[in-house]
């Protein structure tokens, strides 16, 4: 009796051994299954992803002694990848738009805190290794109408129109080459890029509205007189890198070189961008966006931006 309990014994561990490295070698096969489809997919057609995030500020005072004003402000943003891979083809297309107001209790208008629509596209066909023959395109402006403020004789806000939809306009094309490790680390040279500038001649005609003096040449974003669009030819450079910081937060860089072989070569457009995500869970997390910009044409000046809040964040 004790034999046959003893051969029981050992039948059912050899059983369970041997349930235990099926279902180990399934799953092992399984994964093995969902990585090459997805290695499939991604190597093979399209790919797309994409986050919508809300940053949402608000403050209140009532009968506070330090002071304050009450205020609220929003923004929203779209970031929006779409990307093609088969054999030595590559095709990869971003979009990213952002819009945020602020409105404050005592003030008359509500202002812009963002305002950004941008899409880039580089297609590119492998040379050798890494490298990549590419074209590339760039376009940038912005979506609602810009002011300046300022104050009347009496003390009153007012405002004056500086800038709105395709005013001023970018678009930047051009062919070059292009290296990429993976999706987080890119690099493109453009050595023959023409650059378009498009403004409404409303800006460029006439009495200058900021200066109430005649227009002069180039005094709007480089644009002259009575003209609606600067051509440049030069030598472009972008970089793209995306890193994690650690655990949940990550940071995505981007850097534009342009430098006008035409005027001034010298002075090289800068224009940079640091969005950092901290998630928080599924749908929430803190973000950080930063851009800096150097473009002589537009302001003899950096410009910079920063925006920073807790955000509402859906994947699609």
């Amino acid at each position: 009796m004790r034999k046959i309990f003893l051969l029981l014994f050992v039948l059912a561990n050899l059983t369970f051994v041997q349930a235990q490295n099926t279902e180990k070698e399934l799953a092992q096969n399984t994964e093995k299954a969902v990585k090459k489809l997805n290695d499939t997919i991604e190597k093979e057609g399209w790919k797309a992803k994409g986050t919508v995030s809300l940053l949402l500020n608000q403050s209140s005072f009532n009968n506070w002694i330090a002071g304050g004003e009450d205020s609220f402000s929003g923004t929203l943003g779209i970031n929006y990848d779409f990307n093609y891979k088969k054999d030595d083809v590559t095709w990869d297309n971003k979009v990213l738009a952002s819009y945020g107001i602020l409105q404050t209790k005592n003030t008359d208008f509500s202002k812009k805190t963002d305002d950004r629509l941008e899409f880039n596209s580089i297609v590119g066909k492998r040379a050798f290794g890494e490298w990549y023959y590419s074209f590339f395109l760039n376009f940038r402006t912005q979506f609602t109408t810009g002011y300046i403020y300022g104050q009347d004789a009496n003390g009153k806000e007012i405002r004056t129109e500086q800038t709105k939809f395709m005013s001023p306009g970018y678009l930047t094309v051009g062919p070059g080459i292009y290296w990429s490790k993976d999706e987080n680390l890119k690099i493109n040279f453009a050595p023959l890029t023409s650059k378009f500038t498009f403004v409404d001649n409303a800006y460029t005609s006439g009495i200058d509205r900021f200066t109430g003096l005649p227009y002069v040449d180039g005094d709007y974003f480089g644009v002259d007189e009575g003209k609606t669009m600067r051509y440049e030819l030069g030598f472009y450079a972008s970089v793209y890198y995306k890193l994690a910081i650690m655990t949940n937060v990550t940071a995505e860089n981007t850097l534009n070189l342009y430098s006008n072989y035409l005027e001034d070569p010298q002075n090289v457009d800068i224009n940079y961008s640091l969005n950092i995500i901290m998630k928080i869970n599924k749908f929430l997390s803190a973000n950080f966006a930063f851009q800096a910009i150097y473009d002589d044409n537009a302001f003899r000046g950096l410009q910079t931006r920063q925006v920073f809040g807790l955000g509402v964040n859906f994947g699609f």
